[in-house]
C-alpha cells in the first residue's frame, strides 16, 4: 500500500478542484451567494482589494450580520467580463 501525504492547503485546494470538476460535470448550479474567500479566489485578489471593490459598488455584496459578508457571484462574473480586453 503506498501513502501519500500533502500539507492542508494542497489537500483543500485538490478537495475544491474535485468539487468544481464533478459540479460542471453534473451541471449543478454554483451557490449564488460566496463568502470572502471564495470571492477572494475568483477575482484572484487580496482582502483589501475586495473591500475596495464593495466600497467602490464594484460588486454586489450582502450583510446578514454584522460578521458576515456574502458576495454574489453572478456580480463577479459580470465584474470579471465586465473588465476583458478584446485580442486584436
Amino acid at each position: 500500500m503506498q501513502v501519500i501525504c500533502l500539507e492542508e492547503q494542497a489537500f483543500y485546494e485538490l478537495i475544491e478542484q474535485v468539487v468544481d470538476r464533478l459540479s460542471e460535470k453534473l451541471n449543478v448550479p454554483a451557490d449564488r451567494w460566496i463568502d470572502g474567500e471564495e470571492a477572494m479566489s475568483l477575482l484572484k485578489i487580496k482582502s483589501t482589494t475586495l473591500q475596495t471593490y464593495r466600497d467602490e459598488g464594484k460588486i454586489r455584496y450582502s450583510q446578514p450580520s454584522k460578521k458576515v459578508i456574502l458576495y454574489d457571484r453572478l456580480s463577479i462574473e459580470e465584474f470579471i467580463e465586465n473588465n476583458a480586453k478584446e485580442t486584436f
